[in-house]
């Protein structure tokens, strides 16, 4: 398989509409299923969203959860990977890679291990103490998140699986986390679930002058 990368939103100031970055990623998958012999690497700066799972959307408060993140300039969404809600604006990095698997489902925490490892090794280039694992009260908890000093998260990783095809995806928090950690503060407790605000941070936060 040949990896296609598509660079996506990359001027300064600018990003990419979050609901048309998830319809042209299905659309790719849909390729892949079709037969496609590519494979896509998709790099972008997305504007602010607030990226709900299916299963955010199960519970009581979702409705309220969604309304108090678009009252903050975040728009939500359903997003097709999994994972809880996760919000991201200009200042983060979205890392896709999306590719064809006779059976997806078998490499799984393969894929995520090779993929974390790969943010880390970014990061640790940078200069950050970066790290794979999860920190308790962390947003969108997963054993593959990548912290630094195992004090704060920088990124998340998250996989869509369908017949034939996977969509493995990272989001990295670059800089200006406190609009995120806002958001996150507000709309957590509505959805159930715990949060910690001293567990986000940005890479900015570690490597000063990293853009």
């Amino acid at each position: 398989m040949t990896l296609l990368v598509g660079e996506l939103g990359t001027a300064p100031g600018a990003g990419v509409a979050a609901r048309d970055w998830v319809q042209d990623g299905l659309a790719d998958l849909a390729a892949l299923r079709a037969g496609s012999d590519w494979g896509w690497l998709r790099i972008g700066r997305p504007t602010p969203t607030a990226a709900f799972s299916r299963r955010d959307t199960l519970a009581p408060g979702y409705p309220q959860a969604a309304e108090v993140a678009d009252q903050q300039g975040f728009v939500p969404l359903v997003r097709p990977v999994g994972g809880r809600l996760a919000v991201h604006h200009e200042g983060a990095v979205v890392l896709d890679v999306l590719g064809r698997h006779p059976d997806p489902g078998r490499d799984l925490q393969r894929r995520f291990g090779e993929f974390g490892s790969a943010v880390v090794t970014a990061l640790q280039a940078l200069g950050v103490d970066a790290r794979v694992g999860r920190l308790p009260d962390e947003y969108c908890p997963g054993d593959h998140s990548v912290n630094a000093r195992g004090r704060v998260k920088l990124a998340g990783t998250a996989q869509r699986l369908t017949k034939g095809s996977y969509w493995l995806s990272a989001v990295i928090l670059v800089s200006d986390p406190e609009p995120v950690r806002t958001v996150l503060s507000a709309t957590y407790p509505l959805l159930g679930l715990g949060f910690d605000p001293a567990t986000l941070g940005s890479v900015t936060d570690e490597a000063p002058g990293a853009s």
